[in-house]
């Protein structure tokens, strides 16, 4: 395990306006997993778009060893051929086109331009098996879910006859079943030889998988830890991270519930795309001014299509049931009547429904509410800085300018931006979709006390997440779903992940 297959050595990568990397150092020994961990913003991807070659050499300063040799990589295909693969955590596959399309893309088995499918069919399969997957070859990259996705790009590095395998936030959208079988995957291939290089906020996974874990912090090297001659705790890995202890991953908070805000009775969706399956049966749930209400459930459960459903019918058809605001029925048939009637939607897919990535924070702020920076349908540019300017200073965005486009935001702080964005519509309720996905334990800090503000302003808190601890350090009380239907309602006092997963089950077995 001494055998250093990858060294960088004093890497700086300076963008316009920010020093995203400072002399940081990476040392990876050959058939380890070394994991890469760090608040948003800390280094850790545009650390491997070094290593990968998507920074070239020659802009960011520093060397490579790899293998023993100094590398210069111009393009990822030039690390590619090394077996240097990374995986990004947006994956890049072709929706439409099959397993084998995907995996042999761009790297087509073809004699005289011609694709031999038979061959390409062939070793498909065989590199299928080698990541546990029994799909057909010819299944569409669509008809499959994300867990799958991810080993197909697995797949795809195997096929390149990968070496060091980089994986970004693997399981950052995958539920625990996909993320567990992800792991004993890395786990397998380590036995193998592999070296495998894992970015990841689940400290947790972190823990078990990892033989070294490198911590950054604003762009250097803090320190590397080795597992195997000492006890890593996450309390251990997050001082590394924050630079200080976090004797409480949530902020205290003394609730104040006041009256009804959100009924929703008798609700009943068909499935968006199979037409004639009812997806939800007969949800009725509330929300008080000043509560945080929490929904639990397995993936599948019907969470999401709950909430994207009640704001504005954005999901499903054959909608029935009622939604009162403040007693009152409203009418939330379509996007712009849900916000009229005081709800808002944080998506938990904030970089392709959450935000216009290439528009700077400006204009993803006053997106939702065009109106109250307009006269006569014409933007008054001024006004709208001054929204985008207090937003940014009461959610403590970090960003060199309010003209900071998205797409360089780190995950936090375009949650934040898209935060801004539904806070400026001044909705009475908000629900929160997956508000954490992704994005580092201080910065999960730093939302959980914004949403703490917000009920204590009166605003009432609808949050979905897969996290069941998340659920029950913020929530006043916690829904659970299965199978389209609320099973359990349990008060904060009587919510625990025994007692959530408990209903889970007891409920599937009555059906």
């Amino acid at each position: 395990m001494d055998n250093i297959i990858l060294e960088m050595r004093s890497i700086t990568k300076t963008f316009p306006g920010v020093k995203a990397l400072d002399n940081v150092n990476l040392k990876v020994r050959e058939g380890e997993i070394h994991a890469l961990v760090g608040e948003n913003g800390a280094g850790k991807s545009t650390l491997m778009k070094v290593l990968s070659g998507v920074y070239p050499a020659g802009t960011y300063e520093g060397e490579i060893h790899y293998d023993g040799e100094v590398r210069h990589f111009g393009t990822i295909s030039d690390s590619e051929e090394l077996g240097i693969i990374i995986i990004h955590q947006e994956l890049a596959l072709v929706p439409l086109l099959s397993i084998a399309e995907n995996i042999f893309l761009g790297n087509e088995m073809a004699v005289n331009g011609v694709i031999n499918w038979p061959q390409t069919f062939a070793k498909t399969k065989e590199l299928l098996a080698k990541v546990g997957l029994k799909d057909s070859p010819s299944t569409r990259i669509t008809d499959i879910g994300v867990g799958k996705q991810q080993l197909v790009e697995i797949a795809k590095a195997l096929s390149k006859k990968v070496r060091l395998l980089i994986l970004d936030e693997p399981t950052a959208s995958l539920n625990e079943t996909d993320s567990d079988a992800l792991l004993n995957l890395l786990m397998e291939f380590r036995k193998q030889g592999m070296t495998s290089i894992i970015i990841s906020h689940k400290l947790n996974e972190i823990r078990k998988v990892a033989d070294q874990i490198t911590i950054l912090r604003d762009g250097t090297t803090v320190e590397t830890l080795d597992c195997h001659t000492q006890e890593i705790s996450e309390d251990r890995i997050i001082k590394g991270m924050v630079g200080r202890d976090m004797e409480d991953r949530y902020p205290p908070r003394a609730p104040k519930i006041g009256d009804m805000l959100l009924e929703v009775k008798n609700w009943n969706v068909f499935h968006q795309n199979h037409r004639d399956r009812q997806f939800l049966h007969d949800v009725n749930l509330t929300v008080r001014a000043g509560e945080v209400v929490g929904i639990a459930g397995l993936m599948g459960a019907g969470r999401t299509e709950t909430a994207m459903s009640i704001f504005g019918r954005s999901w499903g058809h054959k909608i029935t049931g009622e939604v009162l605001m403040r007693g009152k029925p409203v009418d939330v048939s379509t996007i712009p009547r849900a916000i009229e009637a005081g709800l808002a939607y944080v998506t938990e897919d904030r970089k392709q429904l959450g935000l216009v990535l290439q528009n700077n924070i400006v204009k993803n702020t006053t997106l939702a509410n065009l109106s109250d920076v307009s006269k006569s349908g014409v933007i008054d540019e001024r006004k709208e800085a001054q929204v985008a300017s207090g937003y940014r200073n009461k959610l403590r965005i970090r960003s060199h300018s309010i003209y900071q486009e998205a797409v360089n935001l780190s995950g936090g702080n375009q949650q934040k931006v898209v935060l801004s964005k539904w806070l400026f519509t001044n909705p009475d309720v908000l629900i929160l979709d997956e508000p954490t996905r992704g994005i580092d334990v201080g910065a999960k800090f730093e939302i959980y006390t914004i949403i703490n503000q917000l009920a204590a302003e009166g605003k009432g808190i609808l949050m979905i997440s897969s996290e069941m601890p998340e659920l029950l350090g913020t929530c006043d009380r916690v829904y659970v779903m299965n199978e389209g239907r609320i099973v359990a309602e349990l008060p904060k006092g009587e919510a625990s992940q025994e007692s959530i997963m408990r209903a889970i089950m007891r409920s599937g077995e009555k059906r």
